[in-house]
């Protein structure tokens, strides 16, 4: 009993509906690496419609494993012939688009890992209590945990930096510094070049 091919329009409309879902997060990944730090806030408008496309990726993906394991009817004149599909139309080619699916809808889970942990690399140093600053700052286009490392990383470049934690969940960043060594602007400056907002 023969089986349907699929169509490639379907496997690719998939894969693009999956890397569209994961674009808010992998931009703040790709400016780390690519030093344009400023374009990580770029995508953060799909945010909202990314259950959407999580459903529609789902949805393509799962007619076209559908049209691929359905068998044809038993009365179907198909004049193809037992001639092997190409690869692009096999099993396996659905299968890899699937898997890579997987990963890239599931990106905002693990997107952290790419920011090396700034923490470690700072030396500990002394400061006296009534030289410890602490700023609160709310923050607009946080959408996942890659966008918080993301502003993490970039404050934790700065001299000075004690502590800094960014809640996409609560859109806050909290940051706790040296007075003497770091100032609020130049704070405020390394959260902007992330390309994220301050709200005031």
């Amino acid at each position: 009993m023969k089986k349907t091919r699929i169509p490639n329009q379907g496997i690719f409309a998939g894969l693009f509906s999956a890397i569209v879902a994961s674009l808010c997060c992998i931009t703040p990944v790709l400016a780390l690496f690519s030093g344009a730090t400023g374009i990580a806030a770029t995508f953060s408008w799909i945010e909202p419609y990314r259950p959407i496309l999580i459903g529609l990726t789902f949805s393509i993906l799962g007619f076209a494993w559908y049209r691929l394991t359905k068998p044809l009817p038993q009365n179907s004149n198909c004049v193809c012939g037992d001639d092997k599909p190409k690869f692009i139309q096999s099993k396996t080619f659905l299968f890899l688009v699937t898997i890579f699916a997987g990963f890239m809808l599931a990106f905002p889970y693990y997107s952290h890992l790419f920011y090396p942990n700034s923490n470690i690399e700072k030396q500990v140093f002394y400061v006296s209590e009534r030289n410890v600053g602490e700023l609160n700052y709310s923050i607009q286009g946080m959408t996942c945990a890659g966008c918080e490392a993301h502003i993490e990383h970039e404050v934790n470049q700065l001299e000075g930096i004690l502590e800094v934690n960014a809640d996409y969940g609560t859109s806050r960043t909290f940051v706790k510094y040296d007075k003497g060594t770091v100032t609020p602007d130049e704070i405020k400056t390394a959260i902007g070049k992330t390309g994220y907002k301050i709200m005031e």
